[in-house]
């Protein structure tokens, strides 16, 4: 499949590939509605991307740029990652990889399912980690045939978990983040469970798209909440 900026390679000479950041945004707003200047300039602060600067510090974007910025927005959209997850994935080795292996199934899809052998492969934990994630409700499974059974999603769970138990965080306190995320959760269901519940169609499809957009806002309000709360940490012990 052509990408975005391989397409634009064979379309354009090399003096008119750079894009200002307005029109990076009109390019593709047509993929991504929700995009704006300011997004952008967020994603620069928080290190995702990186621009040239003209001598008038103007940004211009090449189609690399361009097509890292599309696939972050995809990321955030399609897979819900915030923005640290999504920083790793791009500068990880195997990236891409683990990407393709990723699906992008919203909230209908039907995600593959793993055994405990092969999510502690992905996730490079051993499977008492896992049981202990288990015994405290940060990762699920379901049963057959005596045979644990996890959802592909449960291993990057997994994965951050671990990055997490590195610093001193074990699986006991790690529930102040599956409590905080399933209260988010409840107060988002409430909102469009009746559509959800609806059996038009049309109806219940418009309340998936609901979700979608407020799940995409609850997540980047809790993302900014926690860093204002963060760097008041800091300013408190300076």
């Amino acid at each position: 499949m052509t990408t975005v900026a391989e397409r634009r390679r064979g379309q354009e000479p090399a003096e008119v590939r750079l894009r200002t950041i307005g029109a990076v945004c009109e390019e593709l707003r047509c993929v991504f509605p929700d995009i704006s200047v300011s997004k952008i300039r967020y994603l620069e602060d928080q290190g995702l991307i990186a621009p040239r600067r003209t001598r008038g510090g103007y940004r211009l974007f090449s189609p690399d740029d361009i097509e890292r910025l599309a696939t972050i927005l995809r990321l955030q959209r399609d897979e819900f990652l915030p923005l640290r997850v999504i920083r790793e994935e791009l500068a990880g080795p195997g990236a891409s990889a683990d990407r393709a292996r990723r699906r992008s199934v919203g909230f209908t899809g039907q995600e593959a399912e793993i055994d405990v052998a092969e999510l502690c492969d992905r996730a490079s934990v051993p499977p008492d980690f896992v049981r202990e994630l288990e015994e405290f409700g940060i990762v699920v499974s379901r049963t057959e045939g005596g045979e644990h059974l996890y959802r592909e999603s449960e291993a990057d769970i997994s994965a951050a978990c671990a990055r997490l138990a590195r610093f001193g965080i074990d699986a006991r306190h790690l529930r102040t983040f599956l409590t905080a995320a399933a209260r988010q959760a409840a107060l988002l269901e409430q909102l469009v469970a009746p559509g959800l519940r609806s059996r038009t169609p049309e109806r219940r499809k418009s309340a998936l798209d609901d979700l979608e957009s407020l799940a995409r806002v609850a997540e980047d309000l809790t993302q900014l909440l926690f860093l204002r709360d963060l760097r008041g940490a800091v300013e408190r012990a300076s």
